[in-house]
């Protein structure tokens, strides 16, 4: 089974600070990670794999320093690991990364599984795996829980609101996991050791089959207005009084005096 897997590096988020000014995301100083979710991601494709065989190729679009986050991932085991990385595609919104992405995995060539976490945490959207799969032309489920694979035939859990659905498709398919599908593992020593060694290859803007006004900053019509912290709330008020019957005399006269009821 041939397993690509989508991941990001990420600003840390609990790290993230805004620069008041110009309302912008202060990056300096800030350490990357993989993307939380494609972790997941990366184990759910290591544990299909060690139990139909195959391999498993992650990729990532960003600039020189994601190879790091690609690193990580040979690190827990994964076989190949590829960068799309060019100025040209820089700005990209998740239209535009979608479509490079996809552009990517058809230089590939044959994959059975494509796999992405559900969403990254610096942008929240949820768009780029569905949105690889319509570029693809294939069949997509997100929010996946569980994965069974017997033959050509992908059986699985989506999560939602209410509970789980089961649905069923066939291979090829692109999946988006949620966190709660499994537990990453750790990279090894060994396999730390072996991704420091590994040679990552570099695909740019040249090396794909792309629609130069389709990718980065020009084929991206998302504009970003603001972005701002959330306006701090009040600490909460800790009501102590002799009786429950005071407490709540209490509790009333407070949420009658906020307007609340």
């Amino acid at each position: 089974m041939e397993i690509i897997v989508c991941v990001k590096q990420v600003p840390d988020t609990t790290e993230v600070k805004i620069d008041p000014q110009t309302n912008t995301l202060i990056r300096q100083g800030v350490p990357s990670i993989v993307n939380p979710f494609d972790k997941n991601a990366v184990e759910a494709a290591l544990q299909l794999k060690e139990k139909h065989g195959g391999r498993v190729t992650v990729i990532s679009m960003g600039p020189p320093q994601a190879k790091d986050a690609l690193k990580e991932c040979l690190a827990m085991g994964a076989d190949e690991a590829i960068l799309i990385s060019d100025r040209a595609f820089g700005g990209a919104d998740t239209l535009a990364t979608s479509y490079t992405l996809a552009a990517a995995i058809r230089k590939i060539g044959k994959f059975d599984l494509i796999i992405c976490g559900k969403q990254a945490i610096d942008g929240d959207t949820a768009q780029v795996g569905p949105e690889i799969a319509e570029h693809l032309g294939i069949p997509q489920v997100t929010y996946v829980a569980k994965i069974d694979v017997d033959g050509n035939t992908v059986r699985v859990e989506r999560e939602h609101e209410e509970g789980y659905e089961v649905i069923e498709t066939t291979l090829p398919v692109l999946l988006t996991v949620v966190k709660s599908i499994n537990e990453p593992r750790y990279p090894t020593v060994k396999g730390t050791m072996k991704a420091n060694r590994k040679e990552i290859p570099v695909l740019t803007v040249n090396d794909l089959d792309v629609d130069p006004e389709r990718i980065g900053l020009k084929g991206s019509p998302t504009q970003v207005r603001r972005i701002f912290t959330p306006q701090q709330r009040t600490q909460g008020v800790i009501i102590q009084e002799e009786t429950a019957r005071a407490a709540v005399n209490v509790l009333l006269q407070k949420l009658t005096e906020a307007k609340i009821i």
